[in-house]
């Protein structure tokens, strides 16, 4: 038998949930429960009386999530406009926030762009050509980011990572071009040699 209780708060949920064996005489579990009243050890008896009433707390929070059609929360400096070029010339703006990472502000919106690591600096897949006016205002590539691109296919002195871009207000009207190609080396055929 369970006993569930939700309490809401302003905050979230708060879930109690209570199990407790059942107090019938027919239920093997009731019988195992009368032995162990049984039992002169104390420790056996503390042990079971234990296992009788079992509490699990969960508590949850809501999540906040920014309303990108009415822009109620967005002042014009939160703003960044950036433009994805995709691989047939097609150009689709994006209204971006401050903070926001080019790789994923491109999956949210469907936009072709990789990132098979998943932004964890493993591979090249999220390539993007970045716009000559915007190229000088992002920081210096570090080490790591230097060496993925060097892997990558079809490299030019624009080129960056789209998951190590994170979106300024002076990157506002940004524009990043999709590679033609990508390589993943672990889909493509490479076996990685261990170290």
């Amino acid at each position: 038998m369970a006993a569930c209780a939700a309490v809401w708060t302003s905050m979230g949920l708060t879930l109690r949930l209570t199990r407790v064996l059942p107090d019938c005489h027919a239920c093997v579990l009731s019988n195992f429960r009368n032995r162990a009243n049984n039992l002169t050890n104390p420790h056996t008896r503390a042990s079971f009386d234990s296992f009788r009433t079992i509490n699990r707390h969960l508590q949850t929070s809501t999540g906040l999530h920014h309303n990108e059609e009415t822009g109620d929360s967005e002042t014009p400096g939160e703003v960044v406009n950036v433009v994805y070029i995709n691989r047939s010339g097609q150009r689709i703006p994006v209204k971006a926030k401050v903070g926001d990472n080019v790789l994923y502000l491109a999956h949210k919106h469907g936009i072709e762009l990789e990132g098979a690591c998943e932004a964890s600096l493993a591979c090249s897949t999220c390539q993007v050509y970045v716009s000559a006016a915007h190229f000088d205002k992002l920081p210096e590539p570090d080490e790591r980011e230097d060496d993925m691109l060097d892997m990558a296919p079809m490299l030019q002195e624009n080129s960056r990572l789209g998951c190590q871009i994170i979106l300024t207000p002076e990157l506002d009207g940004i524009e990043l071009t999709l590679p033609k190609v990508t390589r993943n080396f672990y889909v493509d055929g490479h076996v990685p040699k261990p170290h």
